[in-house]
């Protein structure tokens, strides 16, 4: 994908049975699950709204968003919770079924993705990286909402 030695770091989390990850540089920070006040009329993936130290961010499920299962709730080692990210100046948080941790990434061992990968077109995805288990597939925040869309949640917080 890239043919410089840049290195970035990502925060890796885990989404039903897969690891993602998001570049640290759009992560404002990692909090515990709280309740989500839903709003009415909102798009499908959006769970609602949460009040983060008197900042009303919302919540976007990429469960439903990406249509893959989340991890049974009833595991003794689940740890939920949300990454709060910082598109273009807004707070946006999503949902995560566990935190994994930060990695160091080179830039070439960025893969570019394939057509599909477990069901999420990979107009999301920027690439995917080897590693021991499987893969870990890096997210493009910026592709996973349209402007419009984008938008839209904004407007609910």
């Amino acid at each position: 994908m890239a043919s410089e030695e840049t290195q970035f770091q990502l925060v890796t989390f885990q989404l039903g049975n897969e690891l993602y990850g998001v570049n640290i540089m759009d992560v404002k920070e990692i909090v515990r699950l709280q309740n989500v006040r839903v709003i009415p009329n909102s798009p499908y993936y959006v769970e609602g709204i949460i009040n983060l130290r008197g900042e009303i961010i919302p919540i976007i499920d990429l469960h439903k968003r990406f249509r893959i299962q989340a991890l049974e709730k009833e595991e003794t080692d689940f740890e939920g919770g949300f990454i709060i990210l910082n598109i273009d100046n807004n707070k946006i948080g999503i949902i995560i079924d566990k935190v994994a941790r930060v990695v160091v990434v080179k830039a070439e061992d960025v893969k570019e993705p394939p057509q599909m990968l477990t069901g999420i077109g990979s107009e999301y995805i920027r690439g995917v990286i080897r590693e021991e288990n499987g893969y870990l597939i890096m997210l493009n925040i910026r592709k996973l909402f349209d402007a419009k869309e984008l938008q839209k949640i904004i407007d609910l917080g």
